[in-house]
């Protein structure tokens, strides 16, 4: 395959180019760049991508330009100039285009083109979409027209569709199989999960360690996921992301040999979930989570645990524990250290240890000022620890909620697994 890209922009035209270079920097970035002086000086100084100079178009660059597409491997050449002015170089502009057309390069002389042509790059690319029909309260047809309207262009997209009795990770497992399978060497097949936070969840977990990249286009109630790594909710502008192909490698983690992209809450957000019911969330929405977590506060009663952690052991009396891998803001128990960030190679761990119901109040606003400062808020009855490994004992059991599924588990192991996950992320997402 073709592996060099020349670029070239006249003044009027430059401005252009560097948005169009930014929209696909993960894609520019698999290419060989080859610009004339100045043109490859804005580039690196606007989107930091690596690129060999060549003198430039007013010192013969544009031939230079030229004899690259005679002895290189060259897969397109965008050279952008205003047609309404005449150039002192306009005889190399000429055989520019004279020996792209003798070697069947193509030639992109306008962004409406050059845009044109990055979608026949990146159509070598194949996507699988798995679309939950029932997720959120939108019209799914219209969120799957959208869907298809904005990525077919870019995509070799498929879609499947999620089914009541299959779960996600199961397909995703199999589409995951077929690529490994039929992989070709530049890694162009990915997934794309669209649906609410349960659905997001299944498919992340099943791509976690394979390499393979997860577009996420969310369509839910509360859209954690998406909130947590930066990622747009809006369905266009998720779209936008991943047909713009910047990646961002992330955390995941393992909750008894369970994949945990989120958080693991035992007690308190354990019962806070379970109380948030389909037919709650249908018609509060995130309020749902806000009302069941009131009615929690007077609900749940205190447990003994026993902790394990770099060697050591610790017992105490809590009423909520929450470990977490990626937690959005208003994943108020999560919220220890004031933020927690998806790619540090650690757990959050957050326990509170307080006496009464008064006092959980308390701890709770605390750690909610401490989501909107993003800064740890000191208080004695929060314990905050950070890990990558981390055993659980309760006594008695309880309930235990991974990425909004409740279960029943004692003890409870927990696993970070760095850079596991590979997604699809606007390049400003820190």
């Amino acid at each position: 395959m073709p592996t060099t890209i020349i670029l070239s922009a006249s003044k009027s035209q430059i401005d252009g180019l560097l948005v169009l270079l930014e929209k696909f920097t993960q894609l520019f970035s698999q290419y060989h760049l080859v610009a004339t002086e100045t043109t490859a000086t804005r580039i690196r100084e606007v989107t930091g991508l690596a690129v060999e100079s060549v003198t430039s178009a007013a010192n013969g660059g544009l031939l230079q330009a030229a004899s690259c597409c005679i002895t290189d491997d060259v897969s397109s050449v965008i050279c952008l100039f205003d047609s309404k002015q005449i150039y002192p170089y306009q005889s190399d502009l000429e055989a520019l285009s004279r020996i792209c057309n003798i070697h069947n390069i193509p030639l992109a002389t306008n962004l409406a083109t050059a845009e044109l042509m990055i979608r026949a790059i990146t159509k070598n690319r194949v996507a699988y979409l798995l679309f939950n029909p029932v997720a959120g309260q939108g019209n799914p047809d219209q969120d799957l027209a959208m869907i298809r309207q904005v990525l077919a262009p870019y995509l070799d997209l498929h879609v499947v569709f999620t089914q009541p009795t299959v779960d996600p990770a199961d397909q995703a497992k199999k589409i995951i199989a077929q690529i490994q399978d039929s992989q070709e060497e530049d890694g162009s097949s990915f997934i794309i999960a669209s649906g609410g936070d349960g659905t997001v969840s299944a498919i992340a977990g099943a791509t976690i360690e394979t390499g393979i990249p997860l577009g996420v286009i969310p369509r839910g109630t509360a859209n954690a996921f998406a909130v947590a790594l930066g990622l747009p909710t809006n369905l266009k502008a998720a779209c936008d992301n991943i047909a713009s192909g910047n990646t961002r490698q992330v955390d995941a983690a393992r909750c008894n040999h369970i994949p945990m992209i989120l958080l693991a809450g035992i007690g308190f957000e354990a019962g806070m979930v379970n109380k948030a019911d389909r037919d709650l969330k249908n018609r509060l929405g995130s309020l749902a989570y806000i009302i069941s977590g009131a009615q929690q506060i007077f609900e749940q009663e205190p447990f003994k645990v026993f902790l394990e952690i770099d060697d050591k052991e610790m017992e105490l009396q809590t009423g909520a524990i929450t470990v977490a891998n990626a937690a959005p803001p208003t994943s108020v128990l999560a919220q220890g250290f004031g933020e927690v960030i998806p790619d540090d190679g650690v757990l959050d761990v957050t326990i509170s240890v307080t006496q009464d119901r008064l006092q959980g109040i308390n701890t709770l606003a605390s750690l909610f000022t401490s989501a909107l400062v993003k800064s740890q808020f000191q208080r004695e009855d929060i314990i905050c620890l950070r890990t990558n490994r981390l055993k659980i004992t309760t006594d008695p059991p309880q309930t235990l909620v991974i990425d909004g599924e409740i279960i029943e588990a004692n003890p409870i192991e927990f696993e970070c697994i760095p850079q596991g996950l590979t997604v699809f992320s606007p390049l400003s997402t820190v």
